[in-house]
This record gives C-alpha cells, sequence and structure tokens, in this order.
C-alpha cells in the first residue's frame, strides 16, 4: 500500500491565520483601502472594478493575485461588469508577465472557499503564478524556505512597467 507523503509548508501559517477578515474586511480590503501608496502595498494596477497586486508570499517571482473591490466569496457573486473586468485584469496580467519575466507557463486559478484551498475564503482572488522549467526545488519541502530570486519592488517595477497602456486603469 502507498503511503501519501505530506509536505509541511509551516511557512504559510501566519499568512492563513492573519487571512480570516475582520470588522474593517478581507485582508484584501484593508490593503485596497489602507491609504497607502500603491508602490508600498504593491498594487500594480487598479480597473473600475477589481486590482492587481503581487502576492507578498509566492509562489514564484511576479506572482499576482486579481482582486474585485468588492468583497464576495465566489464567481456567481460577481455582477457581469465585474466578471469581465476581473478576466481582463488576468489577461493584462498575463500580457505583463510575459513582457517583464517571459516565463514558459502560468498557473492561473481560483482557490474558492476553505475547503477548496482558498486561505482568504470570503475574498474571491484569482492567482496568476508564472512558471518556468526547474522554478522550484527541495528548499520548500527540505527547509521550509522557498527561494524567490527577485524582490518584490523590482518585480512590481518590472510589472508595472510593462501592464498594456491601452488598459492602464484608474490608478
Amino acid at each position: 500500500m502507498n503511503q501519501v507523503e505530506i509536505l509541511w509548508n509551516g511557512w504559510r501559517n501566519d499568512y492563513v491565520r492573519t487571512s480570516n477578515g475582520s470588522a474593517a474586511g478581507s485582508v484584501f480590503t484593508q490593503l485596497v483601502n489602507s491609504g497607502e501608496p500603491d508602490r508600498s502595498t504593491f498594487i500594480v494596477h487598479r480597473s473600475q472594478t477589481c486590482f492587481a497586486v503581487l502576492n507578498i508570499y509566492p509562489y514564484s517571482t511576479g506572482h499576482l493575485l486579481v482582486v474585485p473591490y468588492r468583497e464576495v466569496a465566489a464567481t456567481d457573486e460577481l455582477t457581469s461588469e465585474e466578471l469581465v473586468d476581473l478576466w481582463s485584469v488576468v489577461n493584462d496580467g498575463v500580457v505583463a508577465l510575459r513582457a517583464s519575466h517571459t516565463p514558459e507557463g502560468f498557473n492561473i486559478g481560483i482557490n474558492m472557499g476553505k475547503p477548496a484551498g482558498g486561505s482568504v475564503a470570503e475574498h474571491l482572488h484569482v492567482h496568476v503564478v508564472p512558471r518556468w522549467t526547474g522554478d522550484s526545488n527541495f528548499m520548500t519541502a527540505i527547509a521550509q524556505s522557498r527561494t524567490i530570486p527577485e524582490a518584490l519592488d523590482v518585480t512590481y517595477d518590472r510589472v508595472k512597467d510593462e501592464w498594456p497602456i491601452s488598459r492602464q486603469g484608474i490608478g
């Protein structure tokens, strides 16, 4: 009988524990309403109904999150306008990341609900994760460490500079 191996990612515990929402809203609502400059919060783009922000706990360099301003838990709670805008911003994120980082592929997805892996389940968000052959290694499993070869502020500048001009957004 094959035994399932469990790989622990203890570094994510701080993130999961602090992202359970509050009276002020989810971590994303608090971020977008913080009044801080976009560069310091890593918000690379603002559109009419959503925003794109670098994940501060990335799985790889350039890991973007596309988040509606309105706090909803599932895609079927979005208005038609929000749904179209959300996927347009996801696509623009792919365009920007292709230009800024030339990844070989992407993982794009949503974890709706806690059982599906949603760590901020009350606020829908789409992961746009650029990928390269060999971009993951033993460090995460063995040393509980993630190796990200580029600082977030450098990634921010590169992605922001390549965001499609036709949809520069509102911010």
